[in-house]
């Protein structure tokens, strides 16, 4: 078992201590890509459709990018790939963008 699983794991059904002392909807993203990693895309896609609901990182192509990819790993191979070109209209420079976009046409 990984560190970043262990890690993970013990913190299950809370936030890690940096969460709690600094919340912030970008840290929140990133727990959820390590849960994602520890105990699969559906556990983390709860946490990131929570920070959309919430209207965190409106504007931003790192919420739609991370909800791509967990939908794609869940195999909602037509939401991944809306999210993916979202994230690709959002993105701040043509290379994140192309990135974004050959993801979603990869699908």
């Amino acid at each position: 078992m990984s560190i970043l699983v262990v890690a993970v794991r013990r913190d299950s059904g809370g936030r890690n201590g940096l969460g709690r002392t600094a919340p912030s909807p970008l840290i929140e993203l990133n727990r959820a890509v390590a849960v994602s990693m520890a105990t699969g895309p559906a556990d983390a896609l709860r946490i990131v459709d929570r920070l959309a609901s919430e209207g965190a990182l409106r504007g931003s192509h790192l919420l739609p990018s991370v909800r791509g990819e967990l939908l794609a790993r869940l195999g909602r191979i037509e939401e991944a790939r809306s999210e993916l070109m979202t994230a690709a209209g959002l993105a701040r420079n043509e290379r994140e963008s192309t990135v974004l976009r050959a993801k979603a046409a990869a699908l």
